[in-house]
């Protein structure tokens, strides 16, 4: 019996589809995830995703708001294990988020391009616990004037942007003379002294 429909029979059939739909999402991309594929996958019958799904958009913002809550936790194990200055937290902020994004790339393009839809919020929701831990880390920096006091969602978004281009430059593999390690580092190491408040 395939693993997926004795994980059913112990009532674990929601988690066996996410499981399904996810290995879908990063083998084919989003197009090709069907309610109808993801039970067959499961070995369940095809009617069967629809006691948790009512339909493919239902299950994509399910594994969308999985894809948040796991973020969020390796995201805040990293900021709350770093011990040190700013830039030490950032750093693992940074680790922490190239890791997830280069082993789940799909998927983390489906989580936010599904948070931004219309009538979304409870993504967006589970998108701002996702970043709880690291913004509350930009506003602890700014209140010991380690960075500008830019306003909050500023500060985000450029280490958003900084990270997640650096985590094209690690998957593509365009720059394979520096260890993704070391290019972490300096790069944070760089956006901080940038952010840092001139006399």
């Amino acid at each position: 019996m395939p693993p997926a429909r004795t994980a059913y029979h112990h009532g674990n059939l929601r988690e066996a589809l996410l499981k399904c739909a996810e290995q879908m999402l990063e083998r084919t991309g989003v197009g090709e995830v069907s309610l109808r594929e993801v039970a067959r996958q499961a070995g369940v019958s095809h009617g069967a995703p629809r006691r948790h799904f009512p339909d493919k958009q239902a299950l994509l913002d399910a594994l969308a708001e999985n894809g948040f809550e796991r973020l969020g936790r390796e995201l805040d194990a990293a900021v709350q294990d770093a011990d040190g200055p700013f830039t030490v937290r950032l750093t693992a902020f940074a680790r922490a988020w190239v890791n997830f994004a280069s082993r789940h790339p799909a998927l983390l393009d489906m989580m936010f391009a599904s948070k931004n839809r219309p009538q979304a919020d409870s993504l967006r929701r589970a998108a701002d616990r996702a970043f709880a831990a690291s913004s509350a880390m930009i506003r602890e920096a700014q209140a010991r004037r380690d960075i500008v006091d830019l306003d909050n969602d500023q500060a985000a978004t450029a280490i958003l942007a900084t990270v997640q281009g650096l985590t094209a430059l690690i998957v593509s593999g365009m720059l394979p003379d520096r260890p993704p390690d070391l290019l972490i580092a300096d790069t944070i190491e760089t956006l901080v002294h940038g952010l840092r408040p001139r006399s």
